[in-house]
Formats: C-alpha cells, sequence, structure tokens
C-alpha cells in the first residue's frame, strides 16, 4: 500500500492527489431530474406505507395490552374470591367444629346442641365480627332449619326439596360441599348457596350447613373495579347459570350462558383464555376474558367493548395520519426545491469546474513532492515544478505525452539516475498495479521515496519526496536504540541481542562482566562531568584491548561486558584479563583531574557454565560478585559453588524477612560493669534469632546480608525500640548500649528513629549509649559527624566501638568527642602473654583519659585478664567471665539488686 508522504508541516497522500486530479479532468455526473421525481415519489410511498403498517401494528399491541388488562382483573378477582370463600369456608367448618365441641358424644345430642339458643348467640356473634359472610343456617337430616345466625326463633322453613339439599343427602359419600344458584323464596331474587354435608362420626348423615350470598354482595365488589363504564364482569356457576353481574342486569341473573363463546371456546380447553365475541346484551364487538376459580365451581367473565378498547388507538391514528400527511408534503416540497436548484446551478458547473481546474494547477505546482499523472497509455499528462527543481531539469525539458523511460533518460543525461532505465521502469509498471511505493538513491547521495496510485480510467499518478535528512534521523534513532549515548559502544539491548544469537548457535565463548572500583566516589566527589569523561577514558581502553570478533559494550553505569568467541578453556582469557587491567591501571586525565581506576572482572564460559542468555550472564554477575567480595582489583572465574553460596543468601534474606514478620527475634542483654567496684553499670543489647527449625542463628551469619539487604535498618529499629522499651524498667543508674549499624547511618533517620524510640518507651536520653563503629566514619566523614551531633544534641551517649581495628582509629578521636572507647577483643585475649598486647591497651587508656573517655574492655573471659585490665587502669569490662548475654528474664534477675555477684 502506498505510504503517507511527509515533508515541513505539508503532507498528502498519492491517493488524495490521484483523487483531487481525477476529479478536476472528469467531472463528477449529477443524477437526472426524473431520478430524483422518481425518488420523491418513492419516499412519499414509503411514509404512506409505513404510517399504514404502524397505524395496524399499534392496534394490534391495544388490543392486546387490552386483553392483558382483563386477563390480570380476572386473575386478581379469582384469586380475591378463592381466598374469600375459602374463608366463608373455614368459618362454616369453625362453627360445626364448636358445635362438635359441645356434643355429648351421640348424633342426636350435636343436633340438639346446635339448635340451641345459646349456640345461636355464639354463632351470631362470630359472623358479626365479618359483615361479609352473610347469613350461616344449620338444616336437620330432614331438611328443616334448626339454626340460624340472623334469627332466633328460628322460622319454620325446610330445603329438603332443594337441590343441593338432595344432592347432600343422597349423593356420594365423598362429596362434602355444593355450590347452587337458587331463587330465593324469602327475598325473591337469585341467591348462590354454599353448602356443606354435616356426618357423624360413623359417616351417618345429620343435616347441612349452609350460607347464601346475593348477586349484589359480589357485585358490590366489583363496582370497586374501575373498568370503565363499557366494561363489565359477571359471575357464573361452572354450569353456566349466571350469579351475578356489573352492571347489573336482573333479567340475565340466573339464567345459563353454557352454550357462550367463551365457555365453548375456552374452558372446554383450559381454565382461563380470552376471545373477541359479540355481546349477547348489546351485540357490540367485545373483548372477554374468563377464569375460573380454583378451588370453587365458579367462572368469572370480563368484558370489554372494542371501541373502548381503541379509543387511545383512533387519537394516535389521528397524529400518526397528520405527521404523514406533513412529512409527505415537505419532500415535495424538497424535490421542488432541489430541482429549482439543480436547474439554477447547471448553468454555473462550467465555471466551477475550470476555478477547480485553476486551483488544482496552483497547488501542483506548490507542492513539495514532486508529481507526474500518466493516462492508460502511460504517457505524461500533468508534471510540477517541484519535480523539475528537485533533479535539476530544465524548465522546457519535459513536456506532456513523454513516457516515463523518456523522462528517466533524461535524468540519467543530468546524473540524477545510474541505474538500468527499462529494469526501473518495469518495477515502476508493477507497483502501480498494487499502489506501492520505492526508496532509491540517487547519484547526488539523496534519498527519494516514491510513492505510486492507480486512477480510474487506467492512469496513475507518482510523486517523490526527498526523504534524506528522515532517512539520516530515522538511522540515527536506530543507532541511538543499539549503542550507548556517551561511550558510542553497543549498549546492553544490543549486547544481548548478539550474545543471544551466538548461544544459539552454540558457539564457544566467553563473557566477561566488568566493574569499575570506587568510581561512584568519583561522581561524588568531582561531578557527573569528570566521572562521563572518565567512563569515555575506559571505553576508549578497552576497545583498543579487543581482537577482530570480539564486542565490548556498555551496560549502564560503570558496568562494561566483553564478548570473546572462540574460547575453550580459561587460560585463553588470562592475557586479556591482564592487558585490560593494565589498561584501565594506567592513570587517567579528566579535565585537569589526575584519577586512578581499577576493576573487577567476573568470567562465565559457554558452555560449561550456561548456555542460555539469562544463565551465562547471572553466573559472571555470580563470579563479579566474587571478585568484589575477595577486595575487588582482581577477577574470578565463575564457580558452581558461587551459585550454591548465592542460593543460600537468598535463602538467609527470604528467610530473615520471614522471621521479622513472624517476630522470631529476641534481644538479649551482656552487663558491663566497674572494674574495681564489680558494679554492673549497665547492659549492651545483643539481637538473637531463634530459628524454628535451627535453634538460635550466630548474629555472624545473619547480621552481614541484614546489612547488604538494607533489612538492618528495620531490624535495628526493632532492636532499638525493644532495648529501651526494656530498660525503662530497670534501676535509674543502669544504662543501655545499642549497635549502630553503618547502613542505618545512610537513611538520615537514624536520630528520628532514636527520639521515637526513647518517646514511646520514657527511657531518659542519658541512659542510652550508641554503638558505632569505624565503618561509619570511613566514606562519609562529614555526613555520618553531622548525624552523630544530632545524636548528641538528644542527650545519647555515643561510644566508638571495636577501637584499634580500623586504620584511622585515632583520627577520628579528633573529629568527635566521644563519651566512650570500646577496645576489640583482638587486645584481650593475649593481654596476659609477655608479647601481648596489653601496652597497646594500656596507650588506649591513656588517650581514652586524657579526653575525658570512658574505656571498656570487651571479650574479658578469665581472672587473670581482669587483674591486668585493672592494673592498667581500665574503667569497664565485659564478657563471659562476668556474664553472657542474657534474656530479659534472667537479666532482670540479675540486675533488680543493682549489683552482679562475684564468680565460682
Amino acid at each position: 500500500m502506498a505510504e503517507r508522504i511527509s515533508y515541513h508541516g505539508d503532507s498528502l497522500a498519492a491517493p488524495e492527489i490521484a483523487d483531487a486530479i481525477e476529479r478536476a479532468v472528469k467531472p463528477q455526473q449529477r443524477s437526472p431530474i426524473f431520478w430524483l421525481i422518481v425518488s420523491g415519489v418513492v419516499l412519499v410511498a414509503a411514509i404512506v406505507l409505513g404510517t399504514a403498517l404502524t397505524i395496524n401494528n399499534f392496534r394490534d399491541r391495544t388490543l392486546a395490552s387490552s386483553k392483558r388488562d382483563l386477563e390480570n382483573t380476572l386473575q386478581l378477582l379469582t384469586r380475591h374470591f378463592d381466598q374469600q370463600l375459602q374463608d366463608w369456608q373455614v368459618i362454616q367448618e369453625d362453627a360445626v367444629a364448636q358445635a362438635r365441641s359441645l356434643e355429648a358424644k351421640s348424633p342426636r345430642e350435636f343436633l340438639r346442641t346446635i339448635s340451641s339458643e345459646d349456640f345461636h348467640q355464639k354463632l351470631a356473634t362470630k359472623i358479626r365480627s365479618m359483615p361479609y359472610v352473610g347469613a350461616v343456617n344449620f338444616f336437620g337430616a330432614d331438611g328443616q332449619l334448626i339454626n340460624s345466625s340472623e334469627t332466633w326463633p328460628v322460622p319454620n322453613l325446610s330445603v329438603a326439596d332443594r337441590k343441593h339439599f338432595k344432592e347432600l343427602k343422597f349423593g356420594p359419600p365423598s362429596l362434602k360441599l355444593v355450590v347452587n344458584p337458587v331463587h330465593s323464596r324469602v327475598t325473591g331474587t337469585w341467591t348462590t348457596i354454599f353448602a356443606r354435608k354435616l356426618v357423624s362420626p360413623k359417616g351417618e348423615f345429620l343435616g347441612m350447613v349452609s350460607r347464601g350470598v346475593e348477586p349484589a354482595r359480589f357485585e358490590s365488589f366489583f363496582a370497586s373495579l374501575s373498568l370503565g363504564s363499557d366494561a363489565a364482569i359477571s359471575m357464573f356457576h361452572e354450569d353456566g347459570t349466571m350469579i351475578a353481574r356489573y352492571p347489573h342486569v336482573e333479567s340475565m341473573i340466573g339464567k345459563n350462558f353454557k352454550s357462550g363463546p367463551l365457555f365453548e371456546g375456552v374452558l372446554k380447553v383450559t381454565d382461563h383464555g380470552s376471545l373477541m365475541i359479540t355481546s349477547p346484551v348489546t351485540g357490540q364487538q367485545q373483548i372477554g376474558s374468563i377464569r375460573k376459580l380454583q378451588d370453587f365451581p365458579i367462572v368469572m367473565i370480563a368484558t370489554r367493548t372494542v371501541d373502548s378498547a381503541l379509543a387511545d388507538w383512533h387519537e394516535q391514528t389521528r397524529v400518526l395520519v397528520l405527521i404523514a400527511l406533513a412529512a409527505s408534503i415537505a419532500v415535495a416540497l424538497i424535490v421542488l426545491f432541489i430541482v429549482r436548484r439543480f436547474i439554477s446551478q447547471h448553468n454555473a458547473a462550467q465555471q466551477r469546474l475550470m476555478l477547480e481546474k485553476k486551483r488544482l494547477d496552483t497547488a501542483v505546482n506548490n507542492l513539495k513532492q514532486g508529481l507526474l499523472l500518466f493516462d492508460a497509455n502511460h504517457r505524461l499528462v500533468i508534471f510540477n515544478r517541484r519535480y523539475m527543481e528537485m533533479f535539476g531539469l530544465p524548465n522546457d525539458s519535459i513536456k506532456p505525452g513523454y513516457s516515463l523511460r523518456e523522462i528517466m533518460a533524461l535524468r540519467k543525461k543530468h546524473g540524477m539516475f545510474d541505474g538500468d532505465i527499462d529494469a526501473y521502469c518495469v518495477k515502476v509498471f508493477k507497483l502501480v498495479s498494487t499502489n506501492g511505493t520505492l526508496t532509491i538513491n540517487i547519484p547526488d547521495g539523496r534519498v527519494i521515496h516514491t510513492a505510486l496510485q492507480s486512477i480510474s480510467g487506467g492512469g496513475w499518478v507518482l510523486t517523490l519526496e526527498d526523504i534524506t535528512e528522515r532517512q539520516r534521523a530515522e538511522d540515527r534513532i536506530a543507532h541511538m536504540a543499539r549503542y550507548d549515548a556517551l561511550t558510542d559502544l553497543p549498549n546492553r539491548t544490543m549486547f544481548r541481542d548478539h550474545l543471544d544469537k551466538m548461544l544459539k548457535k552454540e558457539e564457544n565463548l566467553a563473557v566477561l562482566s566488568i566493574d569499575i572500583d570506587e568510581f561512584k566516589q568519583v561522581n561524588d566527589t568531582l561531578g557527573h562531568f569528570v566521572g562521563d569523561e572518565l567512563l569515555v577514558s575506559i571505553a576508549n581502553r578497552l576497545s583498543g584491548c579487543m581482537e577482530r570478533d570480539d564486542i565490548v559494550a556498555r551496560l549502564g553505569g560503570d558496568e562494561f561486558a566483553i564478548i570473546r568467541h572462540g574460547v575453550q578453556e580459561r587460560s585463553e582469557l588470562i592475557p586479556l584479563i591482564e592487558r585490560v587491567h593494565a589498561a584501565i591501571r594506567v592513570p587517567y586525565d579528566c579535565t585537569g583531574h589526575h584519577l586512578n581506576a581499577d576493576a573487577s572482572i567476573g568470567i562465565a564460559m559457554s558452555p560449561c557454565d550456561g548456555s542460555e542468555l539469562e544463565g551465562l550472564l547471572r553466573n559472571a554477575d555470580l563470579a563479579l560478585y566474587a571478585a568484589k567480595g575477595s577486595g575487588r582489583r582482581t577477577y574470578r572465574f565463575f564457580e558452581p559453588e558461587m551459585k550454591v553460596r548465592a542460593q543460600k543468601r537468598h535463602d538467609m534474606e527470604m528467610e530473615i524477612r520471614n522471621a521479622l514478620f513472624h517476630q522470631q527475634f529476641e534481644v538479649h542483654y551482656q552487663p558491663f560493669i566497674d572494674v574495681k567496684t564489680r558494679k554492673i553499670l549497665g547492659c549492651e543489647a545483643l539481637v538473637r534469632w531463634r530459628h524454628p527449625r535451627h535453634g538460635l542463628v550466630s548474629p555472624a551469619d545473619f547480621i552481614p546480608i541484614a546489612e547488604e539487604t538494607g533489612l538492618i535498618d528495620q531490624l535495628g529499629s526493632w532492636v532499638l525500640k525493644t532495648a529501651c522499651h526494656a530498660a525503662a524498667n530497670w534501676p535509674d543508674d543502669i544504662r543501655l548500649a545499642v549497635n549502630v549499624s553503618p547502613v542505618q547511618f545512610k537513611g538520615h533517620t537514624l536520630a528520628l528513629n532514636v527520639a521515637s524510640a526513647l518517646g514511646s518507651s520514657g527511657l531518659p536520653a542519658n541512659r542510652l549509649e550508641l554503638e558505632i563503629t569505624e565503618a561509619v566514619l570511613i566514606r562519609d566523614d562529614e555526613e555520618a559527624l553531622a548525624i552523630l551531633h544530632e545524636l548528641r544534641g538528644l542527650g545519647v551517649r555515643i561510644a566508638l566501638d571495636d577501637f584499634g581495628t580500623g586504620y584511622s582509629s585515632l583520627r577520628y578521636l579528633q573529629l568527635f568527642p566521644f563519651n566512650k572507647i570500646k577496645i576489640d577483643r583482638c587486645f584481650i585475649q593475649n593481654i596476659t602473654e609477655p608479647e601481648g598486647a596489653s601496652h597497646i591497651v594500656k596507650a588506649v587508656v591513656d588517650i581514652a583519659a586524657a579526653r575525658n573517655m570512658t574505656t571498656t574492655a570487651e571479650g574479658v573471659e578469665t581472672a587473670e585478664q581482669l587483674a591486668v585490665l585493672r592494673k592498667l587502669g581500665c574503667d569497664q569490662m565485659q564478657g563471659f567471665f562476668f556474664s553472657p548475654a542474657l534474656t530479659e528474664e534472667k537479666l532482670s534477675r540479675l540486675v533488680l539488686p543493682a549489683q552482679f555477684a562475684e564468680a565460682n
């Protein structure tokens, strides 16, 4: 596909240029008036048809909605009357149960009970609490009325000839309830009788209990439903006899409608449904819905006239017809307007076309791309000035009608093409069919990008852009992506890619990982500009050590790496390593600063040390780490033990983190005493790790790793806070000594942590003594001294630990006024021997006394050592001779009397 052509803020695509030229050369054809009018007629017809379909759809939906409304109403009614009649049935059963409770275990006594005035009073009271129930009457086995909830004494009334009484008396024993619409002999109106059989425990027929419900009771509830004046609700016995209707039509009550369409069309199939019917009263078309009660032989029917259901639809139809009429008129007016506009503009079409061609000519000649337009016969139609200028061609040297071959021959004549003309033309013609692109270098060094685009009718357009600067920029970006910007050596990405390719070829090779020793000190003291100059010089010297197939890369910071091919034995690398060390160790002159540098080198070989990229690099780094651990300025080949040690170190780091999380660390306390009085002056807090599997782990095993990983900061803060809380419970004359790692000084939060521990524990600052080693002051005297002064400002005492093991201990005594000097145990071990260090200890004691400092001897284990130290004037002692490190519980028994018992 053709690419977009970009240039100095302007951009055009070959397809866009081709389209513009095609529009100028071949104007677009407009639609005839006839088709416009036909389109208008079709649109109006579509509006009319759509409106008719919509109206019909609305009608169907309205009728369906009305059916749903009737069905929902009947569902509500049937549920209501099922529940209401069930409640009435319960009242009948309650009355019978009440009578049976008074029965004297014989049918005769039962009948005497229910025919008593007392039972009448109880029955009337029960019925009055439920006004919708109506009268409840009890009849004997001969059909004679024996009690009633409405009157007393009861009138002489017999129902022996009634159908419901006969069905209960002579019907099957399983028949318990009969519902029968009858013509009342008292009121002269139709009444629905709900009768229940009364039987003795032996199944003997004793009579019946019944109640009559007049239509008005049902119709009063129907009236509460707002269905409209054109709707009707009717109740039927399942045999088709109408029981009640609203609106009430007296002549219909008691008539049988079993042959009606809803009974015939629905109930013979299912217990509910809807139909379009003709009203037997008004003769109008109606929507009818029917549903049978679930527990009683009663059917509910609701009807509504179709005209009423479609009232809203008629209104909607009028609105839709008006809208359709308005839309049709609007379409007709729009078509008329367009026709008139078309006629008025037709005369100006040619003028606009000429103007468009003129503008196109101006645009083409002002493009910053060269342009050639050819017709279907591959003859030139249009070209622009930029093409002539791009190749330095005379103004009149190219004319319309030229072929591409003639143009290329002209370019070759003027030194702007040095390839095969025929081969070039064949390639271009092939690319035209695929709208392809072509990039070529011309003799004067420029890069020309050509895009080809075919146009309808067989013609094609060719655009050319000078992308020389863009190509150079892309080349620079590609170079920067793979080469280090400072040293121009291959960067980490290129180094890894090359190494990965070589490993896949299974070549024997070696990777040398090089780290410049003490480079950070150069950056920190002299600045990054000098550091960068030093790195450039080192990169140049490393490049000078390489052979033809070697690769040297800068991986970042002061880290370099070398790949050497074809290495079989380690001994083959020794000359290269010696050359690298010799080259780096030559003094440097960087912007007026005379510098020295050295390097630590780790070497891993493939395939013996790894045949995969990550594994080989990791092993080279392990070897480099071993070289640094050996004092730097040396080299180490990878050994499997290095990986084991690294894994152990990693495992130890993870276990330390786990121990911190699960609180496996403990603080033990070793007392230090006054040499003369044997009185305990204080205790040094020492961290212990109680491992769940290995027991107590030596601090020498985990403290160095905690310092390397930075975990010592978290561990040290915990020890400080824990020890301060414990010491707050000691006697006021017992001090607490806590060791501080050099790593804790790097975080610049040591003073804040100390203040927090003192504040939370309530321990006075003058009872806390912080012990630091000379390593704190070696790297950054000024920063460390500033932190020490902050601590001194809090009121904390400062002790110099392991005094005498460094190379500048005396200088530190001048830099900072320590409160105490702790003499390292290495001077105490042989102090009793003739050639021992007693004279050194004596010198330290004298220096401390001259500067008002206290001295503490560490590691005192024998009485002879104690005697010598007392003689030399040492102030305090600490060691197993007096007490090992103790838990807080054991220490409390020792320090509470504040006096240490003499050893055995």
